[in-house]
């Protein structure tokens, strides 16, 4: 099983602490995020990992080649998808990292500021036995029920169908009837009238290799985010919400004292 790690971001929410280091070496309980996240996603079958590089980029190569000379793991292989030229945002990380992943399976895309305690070979399970049953499903997001400004919106069938903006009323939208909310002052309630649920993205998600010919007319820099959105009315991108797991983001300073008690806790377990 392969799997994507996004720690190319300028991790601008933790400044002053990524002015000389990348988000994914920043420190929780003694490893870096990205050490925790190989080791996680390691522990949990996936063997064949993808780390994509911008920001301090070298610094994370160098993190990555001491880490498996001090703790060697069989079978373990990690390679760079190696973006220095241009931080290609979320959608076109993946896009470049094409020869590395598409192996004609599904594969995980993990954020590494993202910490759960989800089991992630279930989590992959799940989503690749939907892609099997529904071939017209290209991707299956972990969402949450936490608060967030930036929602994804999904139908009753956890089909996606938009996304909201509730600072700015922005509604996102490949269908008409949702996209003509945008900047409507009650947006939010007039979305939940109409059937849709809002949930937060989890920063977890298992995509079909189908949408690297999807991707192709993209720009070389785009959201993953907005690409599932061009392509909600065509295809289908499917929530996945889990109850009993615990998910923290720790793309902001305040986070971090909570992310050292979250993997305490882990630990212990």
């Amino acid at each position: 099983m392969k799997a994507l790690i996004f720690a190319a971001g300028l991790g601008t929410r933790l400044r002053p602490l990524t002015a000389n280091k990348p988000k994914a070496l920043l420190e929780v309980c003694g490893r870096s995020l990205l050490e925790w996240q190989i080791l996680r996603l390691y522990s949990y079958g996936f063997a064949d990992i993808v780390v994509n590089v911008h920001h301090f980029g070298e610094m994370v190569e160098q993190a990555v080649h001491e880490f498996l000379q001090r703790e060697p793991h069989s079978g373990l292989r990690i390679c760079f998808s190696k973006e220095y030229d241009l931080l290609r945002d979320t959608g076109g990380g993946i896009r470049h990292a094409a020869h590395l992943l598409n192996d004609g399976e599904p594969f995980l895309v993990h954020n590494v500021d993202i910490l759960s305690d989800m089991a992630l070979d279930e989590f992959y399970s799940l989503c690749c036995g939907k892609m099997e049953q529904d071939s017209e499903i290209i991707s299956s997001v972990l969402v949450s029920g936490r608060y967030s400004d930036r929602r994804l919106l999904f139908d009753g069938d956890m089909r996606l169908r938009g996304w909201e903006n509730l600072k700015t009323n922005q509604i996102k939208s490949p269908f008409e009837e949702f996209e003509q909310l945008n900047g409507i002052e009650n947006a939010a309630e007039i979305v939940k009238c109409k059937g849709l649920q809002p949930y937060a993205f989890g920063g977890v998600h298992v995509i079909s290799p189908k949408v690297f010919s999807l991707m192709k007319n993209e720009e070389e820099k785009f959201s993953i985010i907005d690409f599932y959105l061009a392509n909600a009315a065509r295809y289908k991108i499917v929530g996945e919400y889990i109850e009993d797991i615990e998910i923290l983001d720790v793309g902001r300073l305040e986070h971090l004292p909570l992310a050292e008690d979250f993997m305490r806790r882990m630990q212990m377990e």
